[in-house]
């Protein structure tokens, strides 16, 4: 079997499988929609229950046309010839192996963007608005594009051309130089986030005093985070999700209350929330992230290297001259498909360290307040209660939301 066999097998099973894991996701939560589960039967209706459903449904629904299209989109690329009919028309009309290299990875990324727009406009405008979360308007979407876009060219430009002149000028080895100057940048782009991007989109404004900042303040102290802010994010100008986090590297470290969280959850509530995102701080959990991310970085630059120095590699996706700028578009291309067999592993350990944070939790806040606010949590942000479990092993961060209770609900009656 030669790799564009390959290459082509792997991307029909992994579409297939990813359709076959979506409906399964349907069929399992269109099954379950007319009975909530005994474990909120108390606290949730049928009625929002079933709108939790609906939500699910239609999201699935929406990333099985994604995933459709962007298999098409791929295919057209590398079988169709399109990647080098672009590629040829940079090469004929630009002399910079640089600029020409830029402008083709940055060329397949914009024409991603725009065969993706439609859908990232239905799912806002049309899906979220349906289920009654979206606050976002046609004038704030455009905004945010643009500040998106120019924040991708102002950091990809320059990590783009960084790797392509690696690739040229630092020999066999360029990959191991390239990882380390992918970690620089991970590193910086930690530290700068809270003071200098996240503000270009939200604001930021100090936790008020009163009540609920003095325990915030003395739980932090308990737990031995030193933050340099309390601060609340309008999240509510967007979307009426709502979420808690911490963000930062070192002394930029800063904790973050969604607005609309605070005003669905009471004080202990809000607390447990804390107390879990802390968690994930004090077990170290982010290092162990930022960790198996370098690690996995490593790996794929290695087999980056490789592919680079392979006809194979090449001539197997469509491409008869090697090129560094072809090289890194193809892998960029094709690492979705060989890297999608990672995601039940990198979700088991999300998961796993999920249980951890909310055990570490129970231990400096009240479990039972957990519960009630996850409860609130699912309930308005129409989170389904029944996902598929095959579907959730492989997708889901977090563990199912009968299986997540059930374990607090442990840990309120015999705290550790």
């Amino acid at each position: 079997m030669n790799f564009n066999t390959l290459f082509l097998v792997l991307l029909l099973l992994v579409t297939l499988t990813k359709l076959w894991l979506s409906r399964r996701q349907l069929n399992h939560v269109w099954i379950h929609q007319n009975k909530v589960p005994n474990a909120f039967s108390a606290s949730i209706s049928l009625e929002q229950h079933q709108k939790a459903a609906n939500y699910t449904v239609a999201k699935v629904k929406m990333t099985m046309i994604s995933t459709v299209i962007e298999s098409i989109w791929l295919y057209c690329l590398i079988e169709e010839g399109l990647l080098s009919l672009w590629n040829n028309w940079l090469i004929n009309h630009f002399q910079s192996p640089l600029l020409s290299g830029m402008l083709l990875i940055g060329g397949v990324s914009l024409m991603g963007a725009i065969i993706d727009l439609p859908l990232t406009l239905y799912s806002t405008f049309i899906i979220e608005q349906r289920f009654g979360f979206n606050r976002m308007t046609p004038q704030m979407y455009v905004i945010d594009l643009f500040k998106n876009t120019l924040l991708g060219m102002v950091l990809g430009i320059p990590i783009i051309l960084a790797a392509l002149w690696m690739m040229a000028s630092l020999g066999s080895y360029w990959w191991l130089y390239a990882w380390c100057a992918w970690m620089l940048f991970n590193t910086l782009l930690l530290a700068i986030y809270p003071t200098w991007i996240a503000p270009l989109f939200n604001r930021f404004s100090p936790l008020p005093e009163g009540e609920l900042r003095k325990k915030v303040e003395q739980l932090i102290k308990t737990c031995g985070f030193n933050a340099s802010g309390l601060f609340v994010m309008d999240g509510s100008k967007r979307s009426s999700h709502g979420n808690a986090y911490f963000t930062g590297f070192g002394k930029a470290k800063r904790v973050v209350f969604f607005d609309t969280l605070l005003e669905s959850l009471d004080t202990d509530e809000i607390l447990a929330v804390l107390a879990h995102e802390l968690g994930h701080y004090r077990l170290r959990h982010v290092i162990y992230r930022l960790i198996s991310i370098f690690i996995l970085s490593l790996a794929f630059l290695a087999l980056l290297g490789w592919f680079y120095t392979s006809n194979w590699f090449y001539v197997g996706l469509g491409h008869q001259i090697p090129s560094n700028a072809m090289a890194l578009t193809l892998f960029m291309l094709v690492i979705p498909i060989i890297g999608f067999p990672l995601q039940p592993l990198m979700s088991l350990f999300s998961r796993k360290h999920e249980f951890e944070a909310d055990a570490y939790a129970s231990r400096y806040a009240k479990a039972d307040s957990l519960i009630s606010a996850l409860v609130k949590l699912y309930k308005e942000n129409a989170a389904t209660l029944t996902p598929d479990p095959l579907h959730s092993a492989i997708y889901d961060s977090h563990p199912p939301a009968a299986i997540r209770i059930a374990h607090l609900d442990r840990l309120a009656r015999h705290p550790a």
